[in-house]
């Protein structure tokens, strides 16, 4: 084996991987499932306020950032989980790995033609209901809705990375599969429900001053603070403006601890396949 990464051969596999989603025309199906969820939402976001139609840039991606925390992930982790337990199952991983080609190269390889399908599917899936929603709220809306997109593609390639993980560590696709919803249910829906419960069990007794960065703990967060903070009213609503200091609410800082996300898991497993 090489010892030194050669990136042309990470290019060749992932050119390999990027063309058998869009062959099984997988990349379509997420495009048009995001621009259907998000052109419905932009319009019925605010239906519980007993209106419909678009009510502002703000309140569009308040009501997206919803779907994208939901959606994003699992399908990030529905597309990673199997990259390499998969070929191992089905017998053509010793195949690859006979060739003059690394495990880092291959991992590598993968990583990033799984993440060119997930951004693809996403860029075009919200930027054609973004075509729309800039039209009704005018182009200072631009700004906005182009940092929304930048931070749902980062939300997806967070999960991804642990997606890969999952497919490393994991010693069959079944297994693989129960870690995957498992990691789902817990960063998107159990993690926020632990947090609230400390915050009711520790009112008046403990000092929480480091319970902001216990939302920077997981990458849903990171996103929901991305997208809802720089809004003041949305925030407010959302109850961050107590939660969550403003000076760590600056964009850069939470870039930083969502690509922190990425390459921490996409590490360990590179490390446990080597």
């Amino acid at each position: 084996m090489r010892p030194r990464l050669e990136l042309r051969q990470a290019a060749v596999i992932a050119a390999k991987e990027f063309r058998d989603r869009i062959r099984n025309r997988w990349v379509l199906a997420v495009a048009i499932v995001f621009t259907l969820f998000a052109l419905v939402i932009s319009y019925f976001g605010a239906a519980q306020q007993g209106a419909v139609g678009f009510r502002g840039i703000d309140v569009t991606i308040a009501s997206l950032a919803s779907l994208v925390i939901y959606l994003v992930p699992l399908i990030a982790l529905i597309l990673g989980y199997d990259a390499v337990v998969g070929e191992r199952e089905n017998g053509s991983l010793e195949l690859l790995l006979s060739m003059p080609i690394t495990r880092l190269e291959l991992l590598l390889g993968k990583y990033l033609g799984l993440a060119a399908a997930l951004a693809l599917s996403t860029l075009v899936g919200f930027g054609l209901a973004g075509v729309l929603v800039v039209y009704q709220a005018g182009g200072g809306a631009l700004y906005h809705y182009a940092g929304f997109m930048l931070s749902s593609l980062l939300l997806g390639m967070a999960f991804l990375s642990m997606a890969l993980m999952i497919s490393v560590v994991a010693a069959d696709r079944m297994r693989a599969s129960g870690l995957a919803i498992a990691v789902w249910f817990f960063f998107v829906l159990v993690y926020d429900l632990l947090l609230l419960g400390l915050l009711v069990v520790a009112e008046g007794r403990f000092n929480l001053a480091f319970f902001p960065a216990l939302l920077l703990l997981n990458p849903a967060d990171i996103f929901r603070i991305l997208n809802i903070f720089s809004f003041e009213d949305v925030g407010s609503l959302y109850g961050l403006a107590t939660a969550f200091p403003k000076e760590l609410a600056d964009p850069a800082w939470l870039g930083i601890a969502m690509l922190l996300w990425i390459i921490a898991p996409l590490g360990v497993a590179i490390w446990r396949f080597k």
